[in-house]
């Protein structure tokens, strides 16, 4: 990996409170391509670090960060379902072999659980499906805003898209706060790691437990 330094508990330390992060992207992406060779080492850097990657247990962006992962040495978490009649879906891999599988019931389902499971999202290049789980994920932040659970774009394209969305939707001050734009894994690990100060500073009370001792924001 490259210069950056991991911050990795060891087993007789209080677990940090970011552990898993949500990585999101195109179906299609093919081995050879850059997209999946991204997603391949960012997922490995994040592996490396300590955390435990979630992905949709697909092909494509989630296969490579399944196997970015293992390369690195990390967990994976990987949400399914399989698909009736949404004959528009991929569906599961049968080459992304996580660690754990959490299968559910219907699209929907599946997309809330990897909300619910990842505590940072990184979100590469993808479709519709992509477009809809950050819009989601977006919104989400947003209406928790201060105890939200912060996205990472992957790539320089996401500078345009966001300046377009600007110049032509309503757009709240909270709404670009809530987001990083990050180009190489080194920049995940730093936004990752820079998000873990906020909260150990009180800056932001995201993942803050209650007296239950369950998240305090959860989908």
């Amino acid at each position: 990996m490259s210069d950056f330094v991991c911050e990795i508990p060891n087993d007789h330390e209080k677990p940090r409170i970011v552990d898993r992060v949500a990585i999101f992207g195109f179906a299609d992406a093919p081995e050879d391509s850059d997209l999946y060779k991204d997603a391949f080492a960012v997922s490995k850097a994040v592996a490396e670090c300590g955390y435990t990657v979630v992905n949709g247990g697909g092909p494509g962006v989630m296969r490579a960060a399944t196997e970015g992962a293992r390369s690195g040495g990390g967990k994976v978490i990987g949400v399914t379902f399989k698909p009736k009649e949404t004959t528009g879906f991929e569906g599961k891999d049968p080459q992304n072999r996580p660690d754990k599988e959490i299968e559910t019931p219907n699209y929907l389902e599946r997309t809330l659980k990897l909300l619910q499971l990842g505590q940072v999202y990184v979100v590469f290049d993808g479709g519709t499906g992509t477009l809809s789980e950050f819009g989601m994920a977006w919104g989400l932040a947003r209406l928790y805003f201060g105890h939200h659970k912060p996205l990472i774009l992957y790539g320089h394209f996401w500078n345009e898209i966001i300046e377009t969305i600007r110049k032509h939707m309503y757009l709240r001050q909270a709404d670009l706060e809530v987001f990083k734009i990050a180009n190489s894994p080194h920049e995940v690990l730093m936004e990752i790691t820079d998000f873990g100060k906020e909260i150990a500073e009180g800056k932001h009370v995201h993942l803050a437990v209650s007296s239950n001792g369950e998240e305090a924001f959860t989908i």
